[in-house]
């Protein structure tokens, strides 16, 4: 089988390798493939490997060989479901892979902002801590976490495993599933929000969850509340952040994710205070990408195997 390998450097920025596929078959491997180019590097091939190289129905037309597109990723809005199925075209995901890595850095974020360690880290180097007077100082309020609400909106396993390591911290989890089904032990969003001072979202975006947190949303939220995103950037209107941390009314905002990617210039949290925005690195340990290899692998070998559906991660 012809395997090709659209933008591996995503996944493997060449401290890992590509044994796991290459066992499968004939592997060619580009770091990048420009929009532009697609068709020239997937042509012939039986089964591609992809995680943000898009295929569109158009592209798809013009690679009559290919059976199978592997998805090394969770999300797979890049590839065109339907004119796959009509095809004949398998499509899979990885859909769990950086369940710990992701809730870290949700911790992560979270921590930075209540007890500023860039911030201070940053100026002890420049020789503030030379110049106190003091044996100690801070430069912004910090937060002890201990009895503080969590709202965790989303408790699939990155949700929940939040939720653990939260409790660990003295915090009080206030548990929104995507779906509500016992009233008296889980909230609504709205209920959750009222009464939390943290939020972090790990909700899929739907066309119900796509700006959940919006001005609307934040004026009923209590005042200096933190919000976390490490799920999807749309989930958050990011101009009405940007304004509602200006004002003081958000105290402060971690996110992982944006709205586009990579992020433009003009992206209004960019000039907004009291926020740390890290490159959708949540799954990017080392560790993490070396399962996420060996999960899309796995798949493939199923399919090769005559394995459909469920065996494989197929999404369409």
């Amino acid at each position: 089988m012809k395997i090709v390998i659209m933008d591996g450097s995503a996944a493997n920025p060449g401290d890992l390798n590509w044994k796991p596929f290459e066992s499968l078959g004939d592997v060619t491997a580009y770091d990048i493939t420009p929009s532009d180019r697609i068709i020239e590097h997937a042509s012939g091939a039986q089964a591609v490997i992809t995680n943000k190289t898009p295929f569109t129905e158009e592209i798809l037309e013009q690679l009559p060989d290919l059976k199978y597109i592997g998805v090394i990723a969770t999300g797979y809005n890049v590839v065109d479901l339907e004119a796959c199925r009509r095809r004949g075209i398998a499509v899979t995901n990885v859909p769990e892979y950086g369940t710990f890595a992701t809730a870290q850095m949700s911790i992560a974020l979270l921590l930075e902002l209540a007890d500023r360690v860039g911030l201070h880290n940053e100026d002890v180097k420049r020789g503030g801590w030379i110049r106190s007077e003091q044996f100690c100082y801070w430069l912004e309020p910090l937060t002890e976490l201990l009895g503080k609400n969590i709202a965790v909106v989303g408790m699939g396993k990155i949700g929940k495993r939040v939720s653990i390591i939260a409790e660990a911290l003295g915090m009080n989890v206030l548990p929104v599933p995507h779906r509500i089904t016992d009233p008296s032990k889980e909230y609504t969003f709205a209920e959750a929000a009222a009464e939390a001072d943290v939020i972090t979202l790990h909700c899929p975006l739907t066309s119900e969850t796509k700006d959940l947190i919006n001005k609307d949303s934040l004026g009923k939220c209590r005042d200096g509340v933190i919000i976390i995103n490490a799920a999807r950037g749309p989930l958050v209107n990011e101009q009405d952040m940007a304004d509602a941390l200006k004002s003081g009314k958000v105290a402060g905002f971690g996110c992982d994710v944006v709205s586009v990617e990579p992020m433009r210039e003009d992206n209004p949290l960019l000039t907004a205070p009291n926020t740390v925005i890290t490159p959708h690195i949540a799954w990017a340990p080392k560790e993490t990408r070396a399962r996420l290899i060996d999960a899309a692998a796995d798949n493939l070998r199923l399919f090769m195997e005559g394995k459909t559906g469920r065996d494989i991660n197929q999404v369409n």
